[in-house]
Formats: C-alpha cells, structure tokens, sequence
C-alpha cells in the first residue's frame, strides 16, 4: 500500500526546459555554421569578382598594348604607301629592298592577328616596326636625292633653244631624257631651205647651156638652193629629191638611185634621186642637182626637197610646147 507524500520523488522526470537549452544551442550553432557559409560565399564571390576584374584589366592592358603597336604599324604603312604611291620612279630602286620589307610585314601581321598576342610578340612587333621605319627612312632620303636631281634637270633645261649650236651638253639625266634631249638634236639639226630656183636646160653641140621652157628642148632641169643650220654637225648630209612629172607620177629611175623615203610626217614616200652634201657647222651652202630625162612632157613638173625626214623647200616648173621656131 502505497503511501502519499508531498515530498518530490527521487526518480528524475522530464525536465522541459532542459530540453529548450539544448535546442537553442543546436539552432545557434547551425545558424553559426550558415551564417559562415554564407560569409565564406560572399568572401569566394568577391575573390572571382576581383580576379574577374584583374582578368579583364589585363586583357585591357593588354588590348591597349596591341591596339598601341597597331596605331604605330599603321603610320608606318602610311608613310610607304606615300612614298611608293607618288614616286613611280622610286620603284625600281624599291625592287631590290622589296622582299626585306614583304618579310618585315608579314611577321608583324602575324602578330597583330592575335587577338591576344603576349607582350613578348608585342614587344617583337615593336622592334620589327623600328626596322621597318627604318627602311622607310632610307626610301625618303632616296625620294629627296631624287627630287633634287629632277629640279636641276628640268632647271637646265630651260635653257635650251632651237638656235644652241650644241644640245649635247653635260645635264647628268635618266636614260629616257638623253634620249629626249637626242631627239630635240634631231630635229632641231633639220635643214632650212632657200632661194629655190628650177631652170630648164638645153645643152648645146658645142657645150653651152641655154634656158629654154620649151619641153622638147629641154635636156636637163637643173635644180638650186640654198641650205643653212647653225645646230647640225659638220659632215655628210643627205638630200632627197621626189620629182613628179606632168601626168601626177613620181619619176623613179633605178638609173638614177630611185627608192623609197621615210618621212617624219607623211609615211613613206617614193623619191627619184638622192644627193649627199658636205655641210659645215654654221654656213650657208648652195647645192645644185640635175634631173635628166630622154623625154620632157608638156605640163608641170613639181619638184619637193626632203632632208632628215622633213620637207624642206619645193617648187613647180611649167614646160609648153613649143611652136613652129620654139
């Protein structure tokens, strides 16, 4: 039989609030390890974050290098494009550097299509740029040379006139312009014609001569003229005489030389006979050259002088038929 007291009972009971501590430390410590959870989070967040932005600084560094070695390329091909594109006759003397240079630009176009070149490569692309504005340097000392040699040139010839007794002076020139210079000799060295004159001849028996304008009594047209220039050279000097008859026909005789004549402006031209003179430098000179023929037709007879390629003098001559005492 049991008995009742009110005294406590020394078997232990559940004890609430035991219980609660014990929860709230629990929850405190998961909170704690969240909360370093989270922190720990944050803290790698901001660690990429920065390394992101390191990274990305570091590609801007080094776009800025690259973009830097891209500007300073680009100069460079625009002082060679200047010089090469205005100076056509720089490009034989470019010929030779030409593949030094091709090298050069291919190594550095290499590089720059990296889009993410070391600063090493970058660093290369530097020195290979100074090279080739070096080369660039050396190609616009080489433009002014040239440039002064073509204003002396052109300075000097100035000065030259149709009425120089030589054209062949000292000018230091290209190949192309001794050759021009050589042409104006050429032509300027020309005959000049004067005092053209066509008298028709019948020889006499006894070896007098006597004008006639009778045809059939003419036995020789005998042609003068005078010819002067103060720039051709002392020496041989051909003359050709194209003849045509009264029926429009050029007289050709192979008796008398006949061929065939390049003119300067007129083509080929057939002549009838050719003269060579000794000429002097600087005199006037009077040549007379005979035309013979069995038979001298009625009409006109047109007679053209051609020396060096140009018509130099001409004139026309009427022979008539003759009358009963012609």
């Amino acid at each position: 039989m049991m008995a009742n007291t009110n005294y406590p009972s020394a078997n232990p009971q559940n004890n609430p609030s035991g219980n609660s501590n014990t929860k709230n430390i629990v929850i405190g410590l998961l909170a704690a390890g969240l909360l370093g959870t989270w922190g720990y989070f944050l803290y790698d967040r901001n660690k990429s974050d920065e390394q992101i932005q390191i990274t990305q600084a570091q590609a801007n560094t080094a776009m800025s290098s690259r973009d830097s070695v891209q500007l300073i390329y680009n100069e460079a091909l625009t002082r060679l494009d200047s010089i090469t594109g205005s100076n056509n006759n720089l490009q034989g003397q470019l010929s030779d550097r030409q593949s030094e240079i091709t090298k050069l630009k291919r190594e550095i176009n290499s590089i720059l299509a990296k889009k993410n070149a070391s600063q090493a490569e970058l660093a290369r692309a530097k020195s290979l740029i100074a090279q080739l504005n070096s080369k660039i340097e050396n190609l616009e000392q080489e433009v002014a040379r040239l440039t002064g040699e073509n204003q002396q040139l052109a300075s000097a010839n100035t000065q030259l006139s149709a009425e120089k007794q030589v054209l062949e002076t000292n000018l230091q020139t290209s190949t192309a312009e001794r050759d021009e210079l050589a042409s104006t000799v050429d032509v300027a060295s020309t005959f000049s014609a004067s005092n053209f004159n066509i008298k028709p001849i019948n020889e006499k028996k006894n070896g007098k001569e006597k004008e006639t304008s009778t045809a059939r009594r003419v036995d020789k047209l005998m042609i003068s003229f005078d010819v002067e220039n103060r720039v051709a050279r002392s020496g041989p000097a051909d003359i050709y005489v194209i003849v045509t008859g009264p029926n429009g026909q050029v007289i050709s005789d192979a008796s008398m030389g006949s061929g065939m004549l390049t003119t300067r402006t007129e083509g080929d031209k057939p002549y009838t006979f050719k003269t060579t003179v000794d000429y002097e430098q600087g005199t006037r000179k009077t040549i007379q050259v005979p035309l013979r023929q069995n038979d001298f037709q009625t009409g006109n007879y047109k007679i053209e002088i051609y020396q060096n390629g140009f018509k130099i003098g001409e004139g026309v001559r009427s022979l008539k038929k003759g009358g009963i005492f012609g």
